[in-house]
């Protein structure tokens, strides 16, 4: 997890130590329903799950499938929500919860950065950018183009963390196949000259076969070479 992000909790006592396993997330928090729940309560560090408040809200991006034509909160196959882009911003943004947004498509990318870098300008929050932008294991889904993805969110604000991901797939009672070298290596090289901060999202049942390559991609960031000499 990005350090700006738990520096934010903690910071604002939502942890009690630099540990992303305390943080807790909402996710698919695609309607106004939804959106209310993830929004209640402050920060109050617990152990019983049903009492902690949420610390990072996730949703996702999808372009309207009738007029107007807008981004919405939803996950496909849903083609419409209760609550555009524009709603839920204004809806978080008087609270200091953490957001992350997911894309599913190049053309939500492109009709929401606009109204993006003018809100997330002023959100002193962690803010992350969600895709998955290559080909993993088992994938089906058709990944968004990395370079345009990349081009097109370039001027968000420098403290935005790039989530960037893999499509992938998992079949229950059959030898899933973990993450390759290849896969991993065109993830660094993409990577590798980006200015915002970078997590990846990961399918955690593929850890176990993809330990190394997965370790690798890390320590080529600054971060795991500082660990290193550490």
């Amino acid at each position: 997890m990005s350090d700006q992000t738990l520096e934010y909790f903690l910071s604002r006592s939502g942890i009690k130590q630099r540990d992303a396993a305390e943080v807790w997330w909402s996710h698919a928090v695609n309607s106004r329903t939804r959106l209310a729940e993830a929004l209640a309560g402050g920060f109050t560090p617990c152990s019983a799950r049903e009492h902690c408040p949420t610390h990072m809200i996730e949703a996702d991006i999808i372009i309207r499938g009738r007029d107007p034509k807008e981004p919405i909160m939803a996950h496909p196959p849903d083609t419409d929500s209760d609550i555009t882009l524009k709603e839920w911003l204004e809806g978080v943004k008087e609270y200091d919860k953490g957001i992350k947004l997911d894309f599913k498509s190049l053309e939500a990318v492109y009709l929401s950065v606009v109204l993006l870098e003018e809100v997330l300008a002023q959100l002193i929050r962690p803010v992350w950018i969600n895709a998955d932008i290559l080909s993993g294991p088992g994938g089906k889904a058709r990944p968004l183009e990395p370079q345009a993805f990349l081009s097109a969110v370039r001027f968000l604000p420098t403290h935005t963390v790039l989530s960037l991901g893999w499509t992938t797939g998992w079949t229950a009672g059959t030898d899933n196949a973990g993450y390759s070298w290849d896969m991993v290596r065109e993830m660094e090289e993409i990577c590798r000259a980006l200015k915002h901060p970078v997590t990846f999202p990961v399918r955690a049942a593929l850890l176990p076969q993809s330990l190394s390559q997965l370790t690798w991609l890390l320590q080529q960031s600054d971060r795991g070479k500082e660990s290193e000499q550490a």
